[in-house]
Formats: structure tokens, sequence, C-alpha cells
């Protein structure tokens, strides 16, 4: 009975205390593990938190585990979470309470602060482990184990960061030198955490404050708006302090990225948008989501293991694939469990359930634990000291021009590029000039590196715009110092289905990868002959670019020069020479970049099946990463054409977007090859369009309803004018200006027709209501009818009756 009474005792202490048995006698040596992980009161918080919690639990993460829980006084009465997991509430920074910015993210650092000031646990601790909450960790995460030391915190790397390269560091720390690009998960003694809390607060309003230096090409933000301030407060704090980060380029991937072979990464980070086959995901789609609290709803499951299984034949891709499902997975079992603390009733079986429930999905989400092999890279990484083994970095570019035409393309590419998987960063070089630069407003549109125009040439005064691209990549070669390996370069007009990497293909110094251009015909005839030294060595290639960075160094300035010579020898502009249908010179520059080539002696390794246009029947088997929308496609009475949309604001309208493409149910099994050829450009139209959705979603564009009513007032004070029924009469776009611009035509005609539909709704609603008040009258009526009769009835007999009794007394 004692023996029981024991057990049961410690089971208890077990329950209660998983600190004290994890850290054990390691805690008399330095060893008390605590996790930290900061969130706003909210739905959207709600959910990753329920996600993060289960997956620390099912990873046997040690030591305690707390919720920073950022509210504002009057947030709290109607706040739905308070009892998610082991909470400490911090007062909200949200709104800044001496100068009132609204910045949310500086919600992480004040939260820490004032756990360290406040919390108990934080004079019982040695080491501090901090999460994001948008992240599902895999196996427990030791400090020790990783290499952290004392002075020297363990951090993921972040390489957009690129503040920590020029003024911005120089601005806002003593020790520019120590700055590190890191964040994502941070494992740092107790000691050095106290030293560091307050300089992060603090460099994080800093920095926030400096707008002047907010601009895409300072920060590496995206959106040019100091959205990242805070991460820059943790980076340049350190400085300050003078720890030093062992930086750890494994521990951390975004579901969709590709991992290192061999690598098991502990944590995953699902900040970006995600897919797996026809299945996406993306967090900011379910910000206002209130899933936690609907009983037994779960997220759209991804595709079951065995359906990836036939998805992909590289290994690691395939890899890539089951992390993005296993993230999901573990999501959704979080909130079921979730929802079975708090009495759901018992969800109805299901096929996904059953699978969540089962021994193989438990086998395969079982606790990951950082190997040895691991261990001896760790401190190789140290300020991005990549490992030989693994793979070498990239950077992709792409050049557009500073204008409406080419900000919604930039949109397409950049949204795709976030869905691709595609390692390291992207780079949009942007040629403007001065005059354009004043009111250009797509700055926040990409990373962006800024170059000089040459749209019209300097000295020939030329006005030949697709030279921007190999005078922009020559600029960025010369101004910008890059430790990738190998540079991506696309064009502004492409939508990224996969990573386009060297390894997949073959790149090599010398050899770089390109996809086939067969009218290029100049390659065979007297063009080559004239612009290069080797015409034997012309590959007729363009489109997507992969090369190795010291090749790119020396080709640059020659297909620059190659360029500008073949757009100057007009002798041969003619269209059986250079199989250019205009018969202008306007793709002197793909010759530029092929005869610079040959030059070199760079020889190609031509692959068919990166790219396709949109509208071409596709290889058989052939897994495109690319599509270049470059001429007119169409599926049945719907088509697209760039050229159509040259003039259109699509990015600054509020809620712009192109025809919708059928739907791919609508498209026959006949022709298989037509089937195919049909679905891609399906695919490459909705691309673009949630692309511009989520984009004009992240702007705070209006509610659509809003908009609508605006547009039909405008449309009621044209009207009057007598221009509407002149505007609504014109066709699409592209066309010469007449009373109403393009944009205002495009925008009045979709909202024509959306009004339509309301009023047609309207009406038909109204007429519904007729008839149903129609048939309940008549109804009434027949039912009196009937009532009367049988009263009138009733008492026609029951006169009768008496009548009769008379006669009977009578008789």
């Amino acid at each position: 009975m004692a023996w029981s009474i024991a057990g049961a005792v410690a089971a208890t202490l077990l329950l209660l205390f998983p600190a004290v048995v994890s850290g054990g006698a390691a805690a008399g040596e330095g060893r008390r593990l605590h996790t930290l992980f900061s969130v706003e009161c909210g739905d959207y918080f709600d959910w990753q938190a329920v996600g993060l919690l289960h997956s620390l639990s099912k990873a046997g993460q040690p030591g305690g585990v707390t919720r920073l829980l950022s509210c504002a006084p009057d947030q709290l009465s109607s706040y739905r979470g308070l009892r998610i997991g082991h909470t400490l509430q911090v007062p909200s920074y949200s709104r800044h309470p001496r100068t009132g910015d609204w910045y949310p993210a500086i919600n992480k650092p004040a939260g820490v602060v004032h756990w360290l000031e406040h919390s108990p646990e934080a004079d019982n601790v040695d080491w501090v482990v901090i999460l994001d909450a948008d992240q599902i960790v895999r196996g427990p995460i030791i400090p020790w184990e990783l290499g952290a030391e004392k002075g020297k915190p363990v951090a993921a790397y972040y390489g957009y960061l690129k503040g920590c390269d020029n003024i911005l560091a120089q601005l806002h720390t003593a020790h520019p030198e120590f700055c590190d690009k890191v964040g994502g998960i941070l494992v740092m003694h107790i000691d050095d955490l106290r030293a560091l809390a307050p300089l992060w607060l603090s460099k994080t309003e800093e920095v926030r404050q400096d707008k002047s230096h907010w601009s895409t090409n300072i920060t590496g933000d995206i959106y040019g708006m100091g959205w990242i301030s805070e991460m820059y407060g943790y980076s340049f704090g350190a400085a300050e302090v003078g720890l030093r980060h062992k930086i750890n380029d494994d521990i951390m991937i975004y579901p969709g990225y590709t991992p290192r072979i061999g690598i098991e990464p502990l944590i995953l980070h699902y900040g970006l948008p995600f897919k797996v086959g026809n299945w996406s995901f993306s967090k900011l789609e379910h910000h206002e989501d209130g899933i936690v609290y609907d009983c037994n709803r779960l997220f759209p499951p991804p595709p079951f293991p065995r359906e990836v299984e036939v998805m992909e034949s590289d290994q690691n891709v395939k890899r890539a694939l089951y992390l993005s499902i296993e993230c999901i997975n573990t999501l959704n079992e979080g909130l079921l469990l979730h929802h079975t603390s708090v009495g759901c009733p018992k969800p109805e079986w299901s096929k996904y359930l059953s699978f969540l429930k089962s021994k193989k999905f438990s086998e395969l989400t079982k606790p990951k634990y950082w190997s040895s092999l691991k261990v001896e890279n760790k401190v190789t990484v140290q300020h991005a000291a990549l490992s030989k083994s693994r793979h070498p970095k990239i950077h992709t570019l792409f050049s557009t021009e500073c204008s409406s035409y080419f900000d919604w393309q930039t949109v397409g590419l950049m949204h795709s590029f976030r869905l691709s998987g595609q390692p390291g960063n992207i780079t949009r070089l942007l040629s403007c000039t001065d005059e354009e630069l004043k009111n250009y407003k797509g700055h926040d549109l990409a990373p962006t590196h800024y170059v000089p125009s040459m749209n019209m040439h300097p000295l020939t005064g030329d006005w030949y715009p697709a030279i921007n691209k190999p005078a922009a990549v020559l600029h960025w070669i010369n101004h910008v110092q890059t430790d990738a390996e190998f540079i991506v370069i696309l064009d502004a007009d492409m939508i990224m289905r996969g990573p386009i990497t060297p390894w997949e293909y073959g790149a090599k110094l010398g050899h770089p990868v390109s996809t086939p251009y067969e009218y290029l015909i100049g390659c065979d005839n007297i063009l080559a002959k004239i612009h290069t030294r080797n015409p034997s060595a012309c590959d007729k290639v363009g489109g997507v670019i992969i090369m190795h960075i010291d090749d790119l160094r020396r080709f640059a300035m020659l297909w620059l020069h190659k360029s500008e010579e073949v757009r100057a020898d007009k002798e041969h502009y003619a269209t059986n020479i250079t199989g250019d249908i205009y018969a202008s010179g306007w793709i002197s520059e793909m010759y530029g970049y092929s005869f610079a080539a040959a030059e070199l002696n760079l020889r190609h390794i031509i692959r068919s099946d990166i790219l396709i246009y949109p509208g071409y029947v596709p290889l058989p088997g052939a897994k495109y990463k690319v599509f270049h929308y470059g001429l007119r496609f169409g599926v049945g009475d719907w088509s697209f054409d760039k050229a159509d949309w040259r003039n259109n604001d699509m990015v600054n309208t509020c809620w712009a977007k192109f025809p919708e493409p059928p739907d791919p149910s609508a498209i026959t099994k006949g022709d298989q090859n037509a089937r195919e050829r049909d679905l891609l450009s399906i695919e490459c139209g909705r691309a673009l369009n949630k692309a511009l959705y989520l984009h004009h979603k992240r702007q705070n564009c209006p509610r659509l309803s809003t908009t609508i009513g605006r547009i039909s007032k405008k449309m009621e004070e044209v009207s009057t004018s007598n221009e509407f029924e002149s505007v609504t009469q014109r066709t699409t776009v592209g066309r010469k200006a007449e009373p109403m611009d393009v944009t205002g035509q495009q925008s009045v005609e979709r909202a024509a027709e959306t009004v339509s539909r309301v009023h047609r709704s309207s009406r038909l609603a109204r007429s519904s209501k007729m008839w149903i008040f129609a048939v309940w009258a008549i109804s009434v009526l027949v039912f009196l009818l009937v009532i009367s009769m049988f009263f009138s009835d009733r008492r026609r007999s029951v006169s009768r009756s008496r009548s009769s009794r008379s006669q009977k007394a009578h008789i």
C-alpha cells in the first residue's frame, strides 16, 4: 500500500514539475531550462499558441513554458483565451505608451523585459529558449546540445537583415562589426538575457523611430515600413552587449523549403505561405479565424503521406513535402486535443481524423533529436560560414522599371516566390529615372536594388528599355556584396511553381543552366559571326538563367556591351536574320546574352523542363518550375495577354483583378494534351489574381461592399453628365485615352457588373417576398372562406334541427 501511494505521489510530481525531472541532477549543474513565446489577445495568436504548446509537449521539451500575453485593458474583458497554457499577462505595447506608434511586434522584447522583472520563474532558470508563436517544434531544444555558451547564444540565420552591413548598423550600435543576422529561435544563458533585454527593447524603439532608413534597400524589409525593427533591435542590442552568436542554419526551416541532405530540423516556422500539390496554407488567411473555439473544426487537411510519395521523385524534395504536411497535421492534432479538453463533443469519424490518431502518424512525428553529426558542425556555421557538405547559397534577381505595368508583375512573381520554396533571398533590380522615383509608389513590393534607368541610352539616345536587364545586373554585381555562390535570373512576367536550384539541374562553374529559345536563329548565321569570335559556342537560350557568381562577374559587363553592339547593328535587324517578328532589334538583349556567353565559352546546360509558356502543350512528365506569360494564352472564351494591361494600375486600385479563368472542372477530359495545357493556363491566371488579392488585403483595402457603394455613387455622378454610357460601351484595356481613364473605366465596369448583380439579386429577393406575401394572403383568405362555410353549414344544420323539434312538439 505504501509503495502504491509513493508511486502515485511520484507520478503527480512528474506531471506537475516536469522541469525538476528533466533537470534532475543537471539542475545543480546550471541546466535549468525555460521556454518563452510572445502573443497578443486575439483568435489569430490563440490557434498558433495551441499548435506550439502541443508541439512542445509532443517533442518532450524540458522545463517550463510561459506564454507572454500582451493585452490592452479594454481587450481583456472580451478575450476568450486566458486558459490557453501557462500564461503571464504583460502590458500591451501595441500602441506605444509614449509615442502613440502602432507597432505590435515590440510586444516581444517588452514582454521578455516584464517577465525578467516580475516573474519568479526568471529567478530559478539558467537557460532560456525564445520562440515565435507561428512555429511547430519537432524535438527538444537543449542549449548545451546545440553548443550554446554563456556569451555565445545560438540562433537561426536571417540573411535578409542587410542593415547589419550598412549605415543602419553604423547608426544604431557602437559595434556594427558584431551585428549578427539572426532570429527565429534564440537560445541563451539567463545572464545574457538580463543584459540584453532592456537594450533589445530600447534599440527596437530607436530603429522604429528612424523612419528615414526604413527603405527596403537599407533594411531588407519588403514592405519598407519598419516592420522588422524588432529584429534589428535584437541584433543591435546583442552587438552592443558583445554577444557573439553561434548561427545555426539547420535548426529551423520554413515549410516549403528543402532541408539539407541528412538534416532533421527541430523547428518548422510557418511564417510564409507553403503548398503541397494543389493544397496550400497561409497563416494570413486565418487572421480572424476563431478555429480554437469552433468545436471539432480543423484547418483543411493536406495530402496523405502516400499521396506525397507519388508526387515527387527527388527524395530530398519529397522530404520537404513531408515536413510541410507534418507542420499542418501537428497543428490540427493540437486543435483536436484542445477541443476535447474543453468539453467539445466527440467528432464524427473521418479518414483524416483516423490518420491523426493512428500509430503511423505517431511514428512519423515522434521527437527528433539533435544528432552527434550536427553537434560536430554546430560551430562551423558561426557568422554564416557554410559547411562544405551543404548546398551552395542562391540569390534570385529580376529586373523591372518604375511603372504600374511592372508592379503587378512584381506582385505576382513575389507571391509565387514565397510559395515556391526557392532557397535564398530575392532582389528586384528597379531601373528608374530620378523624376520617376519622385512619384513612384511601389517601393515596398519587393526587396529592391535601385539602378539608373537606361531606357534612353545616355550616349546614343536610343530608346530600348530591354537593355535595363544587363545594365541592372552589372550595377548589382558592382555595388552589392553577396555570399551567394549561384545567381538565378528571372523575368518579371513569370510565376514560380517550385524551387530552381543549381544542384537539381547540374549548374556549375563554366556551365550555366538555361531554357531553350529556338527562335534565336542569329546563333546559326552571319549575326553570330559578326558579333562573337566563337559563334560555334552560341547557345539559343534565355528566360531562366542559373549562373555561378564568378561567371556572372566576368560575364555581366560583356552582356551589356554585346547588347549595345547588336542593338546598334540595324543592318541586321531583318526577321530572317534575327528571328524577331517585328524586325526592330527588340531582342538585341537576348543576343547580347548569347554572344557574350559564347565569347567567354560558357557552355549552357539547356533544360526544356524548367519553363513553359501558358498555352503551350507540356512535355510528358515535365514538372515545370516557371510560367512565362509573355504571350497571349487562353482557355475557351477566356484569354489573357499581359500587353492588354500595360496602362492599368492593378496594384494601387483596391481589389483590381484580371478576368477569372474558367473553373478547372469545366475542362473536358477528351484530349489529354489539351486538358493539361488548359489546366496550366488556368493555374497561371489564378496565381496572378491570388497574388493581387493578398496584396490588396495587406494594403488594408476597404471591404468590397464599401468599395462598390462608393463606385456606385460615382457611377450616378458620371451618369448625370452623360458619360457613363459611352464609357461602359468601350471594351477592355490598353486603348487610347477617352473621357474616363482606363483604370477608372475598368473599376466602373467591374463595379457596374457587381452592382447590377447586387441589384438583380435585390430585385429577385423583393420579387420572392411579394410572391410569399401573395401566397400567404391567398392561404388566409381560403382558410377564412372554409371556416365561414363550415360555420354557415353548422348554423343551417342547427336551424333545421330546431325546426324539426318544433314541428314534433306541435304534433
